[in-house]
């Protein structure tokens, strides 16, 4: 595995995290937008990222690509309620698709 993967792999990584754990805070709250369902598929995208990232594979790139776009998405989402946990998620999507937008222009 390219060291230069690692920064997107952590990100991933956090990223999945605070998803985690901004699905299980708005568990039974009421959602005006498509937090938590954009945590769920975050989570995916980060989680097949990894794999594709840690295998080394000429996929990759693709991957990233989508995890981006899915990173901005699920940002946008949960940027738009006032709870720290969204906020954190909100962060944590944002660094994770910078980093996969980085590994995409290289």
């Amino acid at each position: 595995m390219e060291l230069a993967y690692q920064d997107c792999i952590d990100a991933c990584l956090k990223c999945i995290r605070d998803c985690e754990y901004c699905l299980i805070q708005m568990s039974g709250m009421e959602s005006k937008n498509e937090c938590p369902k954009c945590c769920i598929l975050c989570i995916e995208a980060c989680s097949a990222t990894m794999k594709f990232l840690m295998a080394d594979s000429s996929f990759a790139k693709e991957y990233c690509g989508l995890c981006a776009e899915v990173c901005q998405w699920c940002a946008e989402q949960c940027g738009q309620h006032d709870h720290k946990h969204c906020e954190d998620c909100a962060n944590s999507c944002v660094k994770c698709m910078e980093e996969c937008r980085k590994l995409v222009a290289a």
